[in-house]
Formats: structure tokens, sequence, C-alpha cells
């Protein structure tokens, strides 16, 4: 889908009409300035997702952006002035909106490059990174798409815009955002001319500082579900290169099973009663449940002080033995086989059904009314 094809309009976002927002705009149009959104909160708007930053892309230099911005009392700073880009700071609590001249690269400097503010709308989204990043929203709700973003976007395919190598070869980082990027909004499997050039390119990942470096690890790994792309990273060469160890590290049996366990569903209720977590330190394990309850409280789950009560349960706890075994079955004339695990277990959760207090005549008792009812 390109901008020709099929001009299209969303509804105005409640951030396109804040009072700073309007105050930003207002400051640029009445210099003759056209502004656009770009950037992430174009990509939220499109997806229905909360909006956060604001970046605005501006057809004036940065001198211009800066005088009219200032004749209006909005604060600006000089963030990245060599590249086209201030910030504008306005309003309590401040409210920060990014302001980027439209511009295209002469030449590039790893992640330097010498830039020309020259450009129109389509030249400055060519020199972008991915398509779903050069989608360009008017302050009205109209959409400009000069690289075909919008059709990605809606189909979750990270693509860079032309040719990827090039891109690549233009900023390094632009390989580690690529996962990233597909973390966040892809599908798992990737572009597979993305890939391609990020495996060749590969090798040139030492070129980056290593605070760049975490930077974009952390950021992934800080996806709702970071595996997939870190699954395409490792396949395509780049994990190996950044984080060696993640190929080598060699877990004891033990630790790989705690591990595991985590992963699952957690069967821990930080709100249950006291019966309830009973019946979750029998079922996990006293390890486990410790873990679980740890993490929950970590993600804002249940306060410290319910934490404290758990752990001193499962402290405290002693887990009960079940008082019936298969010979208890077969004792009964049953012979051995699948329906005596069946019997065990029903037996079993008849038993933590009364919280463990049934003693063995009375779990004796129900096995038998149990092999009596057919079961």
């Amino acid at each position: 889908m390109t901008e020709a094809e099929n001009p299209c309009r969303i509804a105005v976002q409640p951030c396109m009409v804040e009072p700073a927002t309007l105050a930003v705009l207002g400051a640029l149009s009445v210099g003759g300035v056209e502004a656009r959104f770009v950037g992430g909160s174009v990509r939220d708007a499109l997806l229905g997702r909360p909006i956060g930053d604001i970046d605005i892309a501006a057809e004036a230099p940065p001198e211009r952006v800066t005088e009219l911005l200032e004749k209006r009392g909005i604060k600006v700073v000089p963030t990245g002035i060599a590249h086209g880009t201030v910030t504008a700071v306005i309003g309590t609590p401040p409210r920060h909106f990014e302001i980027t001249t439209l511009r295209r690269d002469v030449e590039t400097f790893g992640r330097r490059a010498r830039v020309a503010f020259d450009a129109d709308w389509a030249a400055d989204a060519a020199r972008r990174d991915f398509t779903i990043n050069a989608i360009f929203l008017d302050p009205d709700g109209t959409i400009h798409d000069p690289v075909g973003g919008l059709a990605d976007l809606q189909t979750r395919r990270i693509r860079f815009v032309g040719d990827p190598a090039t891109r690549i070869a233009e900023d390094v980082l632009r390989l580690l955002r690529y996962y990233r990027f597909e973390a966040r909004f892809g599908t798992g499997g990737g572009d597979p001319q993305a890939r391609a050039a990020c495996r060749a390119a590969a090798h040139l990942l030492p070129q980056l500082s290593a605070e760049r470096v975490a930077q974009e690890l952390v950021k992934l790994l800080e996806t709702p579900d970071p595996i997939p792309a870190l699954r395409m990273m490792q396949e395509d060469g780049g994990l190996a290169v950044i984080l060696p160890e993640a190929g080598r590290l060699d877990f004891s049996n033990a630790w790989r099973d705690r591990l595991r366990g985590l992963v699952t569903h957690w069967r821990v209720d930080p709100l249950g009663n006291p019966s309830a977590q009973r019946h979750a330190l029998y079922r996990i394990g006293t390890e486990r449940y410790r873990d679980c309850a740890l993490l929950i409280t970590a993600e804002g789950g249940m306060t410290h002080d319910r934490l404290a009560e758990l752990l001193a349960l499962a402290r405290n706890w002693t887990p009960p033995v079940f008082p019936l075994t298969g010979r208890d079955v077969t004792a009964l004339g049953i012979s051995p086989g699948e329906r005596v695990g069946r019997l065990l277990d029903a037996a079993r959760d008849w038993w933590e059904r009364s919280d463990f207090t049934a003693d063995r005549t009375a779990c004796l008792s129900h096995l038998k009314e149990l092999a009596a009812g057919g079961l």
C-alpha cells in the first residue's frame, strides 16, 4: 500500500489535541512550517495502543524551528542539532516533543552522518530504518505512507526501507533494532531479506559500544515475548557475537528443572486462603512455591507483607504424605493397570479437598466407594 494508492485517515487522537501539542504545532504553523507526527506515536495510534513520547517531523531547518517555538515562549533544547533535532519542553508537568527537520544523509560514518536539510517528505522517509517508522500523520489524522509501512504494520512485517544491507551499513545498531522490532511488532518468523542482511553484517556488531548493545538487548528482553526474536538472532549469528555465553551455559539438572518450572503457569494465588496455599505447596513443592511468590511480588501482584506471610507458611508447613498406595487398590481385587492409577488419583484428589485431614481409614473407605461405583 502506498500513499498515492490509498490515502486514508484515522480519528484524531487525544494526545494530538492536548494543549501542549496544540501549542507546539501552532507555533510552527504560524511560521508557515508544515509538521507531521512520525515514529512511535504514529505506530501506537494505528495499533490502538497507548501513546507515549511524541516525535514530530518538520520541513524547516532546526534554527527556524527553534526561533518559532521560542517566540511563543516554548523552551527549546538542542538535543541533536547537527542532525536537525531539537526538543520542545512545555507544560506542567513538562511534556517533551522531539522535532526533527526533514533531512537526507549525504554521507554516513557508522552511527554518525553528514546530513542536508533539503529533503522532501518522500526523501526523509527513504532514509529511515524500517517502513513502519516512516509513516507520517497530519494533525487532522491524515496518514502519509510513502514506503508502504502501513501494510507492513497491519501484517506485522518488519522490513527495512529500501536495501537492508545499505540501511545496516549506515548504522550497525539497526541490526539489533531489527530483532527488537521483531519482538515487539513481528510475527516470530522475520523478513527473509532483512534476516539475510543481518546474517551478513553480524560480524560488524563489535563496532558498537557495549552500552548501546546492552540498551538494545534489555529493550528486547522487556518485550512481552522475546523468545522468538532471540531465537532468530541466535540462528542468524548475532547473539553469538554480542553474548557468546548464551550458547555455553551449562546448568545442573536441578537448576534446569527449577527454571523450567517457573516458565509454566503459576499455581500460586496470592489472594487464596490458607487452604489454597497448602494445596499449592503440596502440588508444586516448597521451592517452586517460594520462587513463584517472589516473582508474583516482583510483578506487582502482591505486597511485601503478603509475601512474608506466604513465605512463613511455606517455611513452617510440612506437606503430608498421602496414606494410600497402589497396593491398597490391588488389595481390592483390581488388576494392575490404568484403572489402579485412576482410582488412586481420584482418592488423592478427595483427600486434598479435605485439606489433607482424612486419615488412612477414611481414604480406604472412599477408595472402596470409588471402586464400587465403577471408576
